[in-house]
């Protein structure tokens, strides 16, 4: 059975699984459903349609589910699925979707969220992506596996954040972010590759050196990036992570491409 602490509040239509525990002073809403070996250490609350995946593990005062921060919202049966074995810290608040959006704000698995996060609706984060303290996504934000965003980030709405990326702390994003680029300022500019994540996560030496080739063309002042994507394509062809930024730059966007300061734009 779940081992529910006696000061919890369990609603009735909770979906928990045999080995849930649920530490003191919870609330657990009833459409939630906590997979097998969540853990939540005291004072949370999970509300709304919300699924927490195997093992996942919640700290005090964090808030998950809850309606939206979105005055579009109006109160439609939206979700929030979250994987599993997520680390999911101190005064997190994570949204479900609204009817704008898709309807679902999903988590992947293996993500460490730090104290204060703030995942907002209709956000699609992928697998083993970290999120720093205090570090905020606005609404519709897409992030790719491996992702590491510094502490006290802002990510504007509808940004995407590539594959193994870098934020630095204190940054505000505005733009798309390609996979394994560095970005950080105040209105973050590119400003390298994430050669020391790269690393970490075993890509060879000829794939980061390659890769290193390819951004030195891709982002230098000569033509259009239109222009430099085609002919980066010819020339770096086969390299898979110059493919992931290539696929990245060209599939569809509200927002432009972050480039280094004083790139072309075009």
């Amino acid at each position: 059975m779940p081992r529910i602490h006696p000061t919890a509040i369990v609603a009735p239509g909770a979906m928990l699984a045999q080995d849930v525990v649920i530490g003191p002073f919870c609330v657990v809403g009833e459409h939630v459903t906590l997979g097998a070996g969540v853990a939540l250490r005291s004072h949370v609350v999970v509300d709304g349609r919300t699924t927490i995946g195997a093992g996942t593990r919640i700290f005090p005062f964090a808030s998950i589910g809850l309606e939206p921060q979105d005055l579009k919202y109006r109160g439609e049966e939206s979700a929030l699925v979250i994987g599993r074995n997520n680390r999911i810290r101190e005064y997190v608040t994570i949204n479900p979707g609204t009817a704008g959006g898709g309807m679902v704000t999903r988590v992947g698995d293996s993500c460490l969220f730090m104290v204060g996060v703030h995942i907002a609706h209709d956000c699609q984060i992928a697998d083993h992506v970290i999120m720093a303290n205090n570090a905020t996504l606005a609404g519709h934000v897409g992030i790719d596996d491996y992702a590491v965003l510094g502490g006290l980030c802002a990510i504007h709405q509808y940004v995407r954040i590539g594959r193994h990326a870098m934020i630095g702390g204190m940054s505000g994003v505005e733009r798309d972010v390609i996979p394994y680029g560095q970005v950080m300022g105040d209105r973050a500019r590119l400003c390298g590759l994430n050669i020391i994540g790269m690393q970490r996560r075993g890509f060879s030496r000829e794939d980061i050196q390659g890769l290193r080739n390819a951004y030195q063309f891709l982002f230098s002042s000569d033509g259009t990036l239109s222009d430099r994507v085609n002919e980066t394509a010819e020339r770096f062809s086969g390299i898979a992570p110059v493919d992931d930024i290539l696929e990245f730059i060209r599939a569809d966007s509200s927002r432009a491409i972050c480039q280094p300061k004083g790139a072309n734009d075009g």
